[in-house]
């Protein structure tokens, strides 16, 4: 027999109930994404597409040691860009487009970060994951809630977003969660997605939100 779907007001409260669990197993709440500042937030944010997080901070160890604000960036050469990126993957178009963003960062911003997500998704390489990567976690602005791989997937299992792609998933989410959880929302599934709902292999059997997960019984443990 098919399950009844859920209305508005259980989905919401289901949302709340595994926000909260997911906020008392995991410590921690923020970025894997090792960063000083907004720059260099963003430089690692654009490498790590279609990157692991502990790649992009093994590159950007060395890499924030030679290059330390937007201008050094700009003015940097393609092909060496590309050198220190390569292992990231997509190191051509990666390096392109950071050199491209910090230029405009020099140009129109004085070097600076900007906190909006306007200003932020005119930037090259600067779509509105990356943005609400930096607002959330270096300005602390919810405009909206981070969709990487890792909340597609685990958003999908949670029943908590029926679509497959990236905005629409967001504009689900934000419907269901309330403004003030968003930032702690992307980080929380991401290292759920990261640490428990794999995807080769979730960890079904020792997952603290199995009796809320519409997927527990599908997924083997």
């Amino acid at each position: 027999m098919r399950k009844r779907r859920e209305s508005d007001g259980e989905l919401k409260t289901r949302a709340a109930a595994i926000l909260r669990r997911l906020g008392k197993a995991i410590p921690e709440k923020t970025t894997a994404l090792r960063h000083t500042s907004p720059l260099e937030m963003l430089v690692a944010t654009i490498l790590s597409a279609q990157c692991t997080d502990e790649r992009v901070n093994m590159v950007t160890a060395d890499l924030f040691r030679d290059f330390r604000t937007a201008k050094d960036f700009a003015k940097a050469s393609q092909a060496d860009l590309e050198m220190r990126v390569r292992s990231t993957g997509f190191f051509r178009a990666k390096a392109r487009n950071i050199i491209k963003c910090c230029q405009a960062l020099v140009m129109d911003h004085h070097g600076i970060v900007p906190d909006t997500m306007e200003e932020l998704t005119a930037l090259a390489g600067v779509g509105r994951k990356t943005a609400n990567v930096v607002l959330g976690n270096c300005f602390a602005k919810p405009e909206g809630i981070v969709v990487d791989t890792h909340v597609k997937r685990v958003s999908g299992r949670l029943g908590l977003a029926r679509s497959t792609d990236p905005e629409d998933i967001e504009q689900e989410l934000v419907a269901i969660i309330p403004r003030r959880a968003w930032i702690d929302t992307g980080n929380l599934l991401i290292w759920h997605g990261r640490k428990t709902c794999q995807a080769r292999k979730p960890k079904c059997g020792e997952c603290t939100l199995n009796d809320l997960c519409p997927s527990a019984e599908a997924v083997p443990a």
